[in-house]
């Protein structure tokens, strides 16, 4: 008896988690494994965030809250966005969620029908297209090239719309990329977007995570227009490096807010209490961890991108923001693993794992076999020794 649903069979696993669970069972069996798979800071959750949560559970704030989030944490996100990108919601626009991916999630379910298409700019992550068919709709990839930074032309973007487009998905600084558009490059896209009636659709996870200077540019605040026709998804996952709180948020036009609400009330119902607390101290307290932070995996990314442009046949663009590299290993495809030839990323992530015992993404997962993905989100300990070994491992390619 076949029990699984047709959408059931359709999903992948993540490939980005899956890269972890692999490298946890070699550490499991005594292998020194090097992880640059998961996208989750190594800082620890700053302690004025922990204090606030464990003064929740002394308190006992342990029970249900409003299906959406508490007030206090929505008033928060809310002058959030007005003090870093001077945007106005209200909390009728705020929907609280288990991290961000389940507010994409819920997103998903509020507004796709069955047939309709999402514009989603690719290398992308690996969890859009699976989302976007679990809500029996389908995924446009746009490809962007590395000549134009990973980031999509206008022009091909405006040829990608048919009468069944519904959506576009921005994320920008992109993982696995972490290319970001300046404010006039996301303006030449939303426009366009917003005038053929689609829905814009801003995953800002990494919105904190930039560096040279360069500045984030929400697209809620690019005008009235838009900010009425775009969901901003965001978290405090990557920024206050709390990954396992599950805390995320959205906020957009109030109709869609209430039906991602009603979504979430028969799935999960509230995020947990005490981490809404945690939250609530990490938007609205001193926000100098997220400077310090930045700062470091600045610092560490000058590092890995020098490094893998030395390395022979190996190229790799700078990023503007989050904290992933995306380097072209595309030469080393056709070499030989002791006669074992390496056709594609997959298999040059493989090799890697089994051979230099480093986790990496293949890039296929998001969207271009030419490259790997590698989070920089480690010590620098662990990325000298980790480029040594890719380095090492390369050499041996015949």
């Amino acid at each position: 008896m076949d029990w699984l649903a047709e959408r059931a069979k359709r999903i992948k696993p993540s490939a980005t988690l899956a890269v972890t669970a692999r490298a946890n069972v070699l550490k499991a069996q005594g292998v020194d494994v090097i992880g640059f798979g998961a996208g989750e800071p190594d800082f620890d959750t700053p302690d004025p965030i922990k204090e606030a949560a464990w003064k929740a559970l002394r308190e006992g704030f342990t029970k249900y809250t409003p299906v959406g989030g508490i007030d206090a944490l929505k008033d928060a996100i809310i002058e959030r966005f007005k003090q870093d990108s001077g945007i106005s919601y209200d909390r009728k626009q705020i929907l609280v969620s288990c991290g961000a991916k389940h507010s994409l999630y819920n997103l998903f379910m509020a507004v796709l029908n069955p047939g309709d298409e999402v514009l989603i700019p690719a290398p992308c992550w690996v969890s859009y297209p699976d989302m976007v068919q679990l809500a029996d709709a389908v995924p446009v990839l746009i490809p962007s090239t590395e000549k134009d930074g990973f980031r999509i032309k206008p022009e091909v973007l405006k040829s990608r719309i048919t009468k069944k487009t519904r959506a576009l998905i921005i994320n920008s600084p992109s993982n696995p990329t972490g290319s970001a558009y300046t404010e006039n490059e996301l303006r030449a896209l939303a426009e366009p977007a917003v005038e053929a009636g689609l829905l814009i659709i801003s995953d800002e996870i990494y919105g904190k995570l930039v560096y040279d200077g360069f500045r984030f540019v929400s697209v809620g605040s690019l005008s009235e227009k838009i900010r009425k026709s775009a969901v901003i998804v965001d978290g405090v996952s990557k920024s206050y490096s709390m990954t396992g709180w599950r805390i995320g948020y959205a906020a957009g036009p109030a109709e869609i807010i209430s039906a991602m609400t009603n979504i979430q009330s028969q799935s999960t119902s509230n995020p947990t209490s005490f981490a809404q607390k945690g939250a609530l101290e990490a938007l609205s307290g001193p926000q100098d961890f997220v400077g310090k932070m930045r700062e470091e995996f600045s610092r560490r990314r000058d590092y890995i991108v020098g490094r893998l442009n030395a390395m022979p046949g190996v190229t790799c663009s700078k990023p503007q923001g989050a904290f992933y590299v995306f380097p072209n290993v595309a030469t080393h495809f056709g070499k030989s693993d002791q006669g074992k030839k390496l056709l594609g990323s997959n298999d040059l992530a493989t090799y890697l794992l089994e051979k230099a015992h480093v986790a990496v993404v293949a890039g296929v997962e998001f969207g271009s076999d030419q490259h790997v993905r590698l989070s920089y989100a480690t010590s620098m300990k662990q990325i000298e020794e980790g480029m040594n070994r890719i380095e090492a491992a390369l050499k041996k390619l015949a």
